[in-house]
């Protein structure tokens, strides 16, 4: 795999700072039952790295130290750690709000029963990935047969109130670009999504999130390979919207690797870019606070402010 980081860490990014924190994002480890063209982690199933019993034993403190209200979970996928319920019950019972990162298809795997029930007696918002609503382009994405165990991954979560009016339960979707391309308007393609999602198999959900890929790990090594590397930077940076600036997602978000370290966001943690102040390990949040720090930047996040801009919530 090509490292691409030589080439982003001379940036003329604009220099920003931290915000209050509000979201902890963890990364509970890098095992997935998927291995995605566009995944920024280089997650897939012979992955081993498992965030410890300990550090799954730390967050709940955190979040009540810090006074975070709202606990985002992904990995690799996150359901496969073996603490991820109990995780989920600890962090409920605080009054925390609950995001699991969900590829839909880990709801059908082995010693996963049950999973698309807890999650909805949780309450825990669902942010699912499905790169297109046709199962061609899904598939050449992420896998043969992923298509249709998305669909009835989706049609499972609408039968327990996922997505559904009054119901509490959030499902949001997510778009990925198959290519070197930013996304389009994500309200029209939102319009799309639900026409033929509903159409074809009746399903509904409450939100779609439009993301840039990452010029990072798996995506951008394919882009180094294919010769478009500097193309799809030149394609962010001549996109560049100054607008975006003051809604990124790294000014009131850390995220957390499996280990433990502290990073101004996922795909800064994919490089090895630690936040850029004392603070490094998540037991350090229990008396530090990282507001006003600033947030260590690089070309890639061009990605996250180009067109209409892209963050862990969708467009900016």
């Amino acid at each position: 795999m090509h490292d691409t980081l030589a080439l982003l860490e001379l940036t003329d990014f604009p220099a920003i700072a931290r915000k209050p924190l509000d979201t902890l994002q963890v990364n509970l480890g890098y095992k997935c039952n998927q291995r995605c063209l566009h995944c920024h982690v280089n997650a897939g199933p012979t992955r081993t790295e498992m965030m410890s019993a300990d550090l799954i034993a730390l967050i709940p403190e955190v979040l009540a130290a810090r006074n975070i209200k709202t606990l985002d979970l992904t990995g690799g996928a996150p359901e496969l750690h073996e603490q991820f319920r109990e995780l989920v019950s600890a962090a409920v019972k605080q009054g925390v709000k609950l995001i699991d990162r969900c590829n839909l298809t880990i709801l059908f795997e082995p010693n996963q029963e049950g999973l698309a029930e807890f999650l909805a007696e949780n309450k825990v918002e669902i942010v699912a990935s499905l790169p297109c609503y046709s199962l061609k382009n899904v598939d050449a994405q992420r896998g043969e047969g992923v298509f249709d165990k998305s669909i009835a991954g989706l049609k499972l979560l609408n039968s327990l109130g996922y997505g559904m009016p009054d119901s509490g339960l959030v499902l949001n979707l997510v778009y990925n670009p198959q290519g070197a391309s930013l996304p389009p308007n994500q309200q029209a393609l939102e319009a799309d999504y639900r026409r033929e999602l509903r159409a074809h198999f009746g399903i509904e959900f409450n939100n779609l999130f439009a993301l840039a890929n990452m010029p990072i790990k798996r995506f951008g090594s394919t882009l180094v390979s294919k010769g478009e590397f500097k193309p799809y930077m030149d394609l962010l940076k001549n996109n560049f919207s100054e607008e975006n600036l003051a809604s990124l997602m790294c000014r009131n978000l850390v995220s957390v690797d499996w280990q433990g370290n502290l990073y101004d966001c996922d795909f800064n943690q994919q490089l090895n870019i630690p936040v850029t102040n004392t603070t490094r390990h998540l037991r350090d949040l229990l008396h530090d606070d990282i507001a006003n720090q600033d947030i260590a930047i690089a070309d890639h996040c061009f990605a996250c402010t180009a067109g209409q801009g892209s963050s862990c919530g969708g467009a900016l």
